[in-house]
């Protein structure tokens, strides 16, 4: 009986390990795909991309928690948003409401797989409406946050202009290859047998 309890704990004790090791994995992956950026009012980066692999692979807890540290690592100062960026006012800044909004994307993913399961028609449709949600709470935080050099404040039509319509695109290509690689078998087999 003690025999079974010390192998659970340390069973326990392995897998708490292997979880903070994937997550700082996916932390340090968004951090690296938020500093490859095209300059912009809202840049261009690969953090949507991270993000939604982080969910896809880690299962809905561990890529929520993975999101949620990266979040609060960039409020407490570490450079890990675009531009080498960090700090409470580049999270507080206009731009700040999109990296919230991952926040709430994670969240929606993880409801997904948890009420309908991780089939790939499922994580895409998890993943277009996590970027829906990305875009309505990041444009709405935008509105009520950026003002203008005049100013005047920016109407949602002149925000979804800036800040939703040209990412579009490039966002439904990180969704197609985060499904892409989320799909390969030995790659989810190895992270789903390490949690």
């Amino acid at each position: 009986m003690k025999t079974d309890i010390k192998t659970n704990r340390e069973k326990t004790a392995a897998f708490a390990a292997i979880d903070i090791a994937y997550i700082a994995m996916s932390v340090a992956l968004i951090s690296v795909c938020s500093w490859l950026e095209i300059p912009a009012t809202v840049p261009f980066t690969l953090q949507t991309f991270a993000v939604f692999l982080s969910v896809a692979l880690l299962g809905g807890w561990r890529g929520t928690t993975a999101v949620l540290v990266y979040i609060l690592l960039g409020a407490a100062g570490a450079p890990v948003f675009s531009g080498f960026s960090g700090g409470i006012a580049k999270l507080m800044g206009p731009t700040g409401g999109y990296i919230l909004g991952f926040f709430f994307s994670a969240l929606l993913m993880w409801c997904f797989e948890a009420l309908i399961g991780r089939k790939l028609a499922v994580r895409a449709l998890s993943m277009v409406l996590a970027l829906l949600v990305c875009y309505a709470f990041g444009s709405l935080w935008f509105v009520n946050i950026y003002i203008g050099k005049d100013g005047s404040r920016m109407g949602i039509g002149a925000a979804l202009g800036i800040c939703v319509f040209p990412y579009i695109l490039p966002d439904l290509l990180k969704i197609a290859a985060a499904c892409f690689i989320s799909s390969n078998k030995t790659l989810r087999r190895t992270v789903r047998s390490a949690g």
